[in-house]
């Protein structure tokens, strides 16, 4: 009889034997298999977390108590143990379960998830929130080893130690964040797990005692004693030097002695660090063998493994390979990247070149200081980040990069909506404030041929700071490269009634809207802007027919592109200007396929030809 239909909430799990527990976590993972190869997301770390998962449920009730996600990627299980089974086939798809903890969708999600270090800060600010309120609840931060190579994880870590309040910070360690750990934390855990004499003597106590009669009852009440052999045998911990008091490490798929090790943390009642053990991809040996295949992963066979989808070149893979040919070519051309050169397209690139290629782990801000350094020292470095991560360095960008006018190449990967990872991954205000920076060039290519000759001319023959920002995915219908380094801003059709402006790869919807709109008798010019950092107005002027109406379409949060300063310019020059926009709107854009999401947000063919249409009619 299965177990896992049966299961909603804490009192559910309470009412089942160990045995009984084990047996859930087996129909779990073939749940979780099963169900991801059908709506994809992300396997490998929620398949690693199954018995931690069903633990801190156990010891913990999430309605009340808080469990704070880091990321949130694992945090499928934690959905399927409180209540929403019969939902996950609308896992990461647009109205459906959200892949990110996320408060509106249940009571037991503590708080919002997507950018990672963040969870230990937000469970201090919960557990003060408690004491000034008198409140009784349990606070629990679940933080990965790879969002622990993140500064702000320590900067919430040194806090919590202080405040001595009580407080369990779960460290999962797998030795992966997307890609392998990098860097003196990684190397920390690795000795405390790789520890034999300390795991050896730990295996010893238990098989004596679980030997005896009443033995198993010791052991599973005898946390102290285990402490006392371990501080024997290991040297003190980072974490204990902080002022925690540190627990582990625990074998992550060892149910029982998790759910010992979770209930003796929980009542320390003083800010606790439990450093639990686990292997990404656990019982699934595709997801083992590769993780970071299976880390975020569209549907596949669950079979073979296989994905279903055929492969496309990206603008991640023409990155990729732009980077390794210029490379070759460039002995002071380097990379940077925060713990994704897979997701980046730089692996060959490391391959290539791994004393050049410098992954820093999920450190952002660092990444981009760094950047400046090499770049102050003669390097020509690359930072290729994700768009939405990249807003955490905004402050960097400034400070150590634009005041010194350095040659730092910014790689924005994922600009734009980017589909089911939903609103914590959008790309949609790197153009707002990037803007904002004295210096900065913002290159928009609409092709991956104009991306290679964009990145090439950024690295080869500009001086300053400047960022090639780029989609997920590929290239559309209009993707022939009109890049010139001289040009601004590209004549795509011209008409007499109106003029419609946009940049990137919004070229592909407004172009299929213009050809409709001639159709229905309004003639429209196309321009796009090939850069985005000043307004060439005046050329703009030119190109534009005598009724000047323009529409500036793109990709963007409301306030966050370039339609305010678009219009300014033009009516500084010409006050019978008028200029309308259609861009995201003003509040966060959902999860969901991204042609749902244009279509949602007004920036699909149809809807652009409606606005389009109604500006036309007010102009008659």
């Amino acid at each position: 009889m299965k177990i896992l239909p049966g299961i909603h909430c804490h009192e559910d799990l309470l009412r089942l034997t160990d045995d009984e527990k084990i047996q859930l976590c087996a129909e779990i993972r073939e749940f979780l298999i099963s169900s991801v190869s059908q709506t994809g997301g992300h396997l490998a770390g929620n398949l690693g977390v199954v018995e931690l998962s069903v633990a801190l449920e156990t010891v913990y009730d999430t309605a009340k108590d808080r469990l704070v996600f880091d990321v949130g990627h694992q945090s499928y299980v934690h959905k399927l143990l409180t209540g929403r089974r019969e939902a996950f086939h609308t896992l990461r798809q647009f109205g459906g379960l959200s892949g990110f903890p996320k408060p509106s969708e249940s009571e037991t999600d503590a708080f919002v998830a997507g950018h990672a270090s963040s969870s230990v800060s937000i469970a201090l600010g919960m557990a003060r929130a408690r004491t000034l309120l008198h409140q009784d609840y349990q606070v629990v931060a679940l933080i990965g080893d790879g969002a622990a190579t993140g500064g702000m994880a320590y900067e919430g870590l040194n806090d919590a130690a202080e405040s001595k309040e009580p407080m369990v910070v779960i460290l999962n360690d797998n030795e992966m964040s997307i890609g392998k750990n990098v860097g003196g934390v990684s190397r920390h855990l690795s000795k405390l797990r790789s520890s034999e004499r300390y795991l050896g003597v730990k295996r010893w106590y238990r098989r004596t005692l679980y030997s005896i009669p009443g033995g198993k009852q010791v052991y599973l009440f005898s946390s102290r004693a285990k402490n006392r052999i371990k501080h024997f045998l290991l040297q003190t911990t980072i974490f204990e030097n902080m002022g925690f008091k540190y627990l582990g490490p625990v074998d992550g798929h060892d149910l029982p002695d998790l759910i010992s090790v979770l209930r003796a943390a929980r009542d320390l009642q003083e800010p606790t660090l439990v450093h639990v053990v686990t292997r990404k991809g656990c019982g699934y040996s595709f997801a083992e063998d590769d993780p970071a295949k299976f880390h975020g992963i569209g549907k596949f066979d669950a079979a073979t493994g296989k994905k279903l989808a055929q492969k496309v070149r990206t603008f991640s893979d023409s990155f990729g390979d732009t980077m390794v040919s210029l490379g070759e070519k460039n002995p002071k051309l380097c990379a940077i990247t925060a713990a994704m050169p897979g997701g980046t397209g730089l692996l060959r690139f490391m391959k290539q070149f791994p004393e050049r290629l410098f992954d820093v782990g999920i450190a952002e801000e660092h990444a981009v200081s760094m950047a400046g350094g090499l770049a102050k020292q003669g390097m020509v470095p690359v930072v290729a980040i994700y768009s939405t991560f990249l807003q955490r360095a905004f402050d960097q960008i400034i400070q150590d990069v634009a005041m010194l006018q350095l040659h730092v190449v910014f790689a924005i990967d994922r600009a734009g909506l980017v589909g089911d990872d939903g609103p914590s991954h959008h790309g949609v205000f790197d153009v707002g404030y990037l803007r904002q920076i004295p210096g900065m060039k913002i290159l928009a290519p609409a092709s991956l041929r104009e991306q290679e000759q964009m990145l090439t001319w950024a690295i080869e023959d500009y001086k300053g700071p400047v960022a090639v920002r780029y989609p997920r995915g590929t290239e559309g219908a209009y993707s022939d490269s009109l890049w010139d380094a001289e040009k601004s801003v590209v004549l795509h059709q011209s008409g007499d009634d109106m003029t419609l402006i946009t940049y990137g790869t919004m070229i592909n919807p407004v172009m299929e809207a213009a050809e409709r709109l001639a159709q229905a008798g309004i003639r429209c010019t196309v321009l796009r802007l090939l850069e985005l950092s000043q307004i060439p107005a005046d050329e703009i002027l030119r190109l534009m027919p005598d009724r000047k109406t323009a529409v500036v379409i793109e990709e963007t949060a409301a306030n966050s592109g370039i339609k305010a300063a678009l219009a300014w310019e033009l009516r500084a020059r010409c006050p019978e200007c008028r200029v309308d926009g259609i861009d995201l709107g003003t509040g966060f854009v959902p999860h969901g396929d991204q042609k749902k999401l244009y279509s949602l947000c007004g920036l699909d063919v149809d809807s652009i030809v409606n606005d389009v249409t109604g500006v036309a009619a007010n102009e008659k």
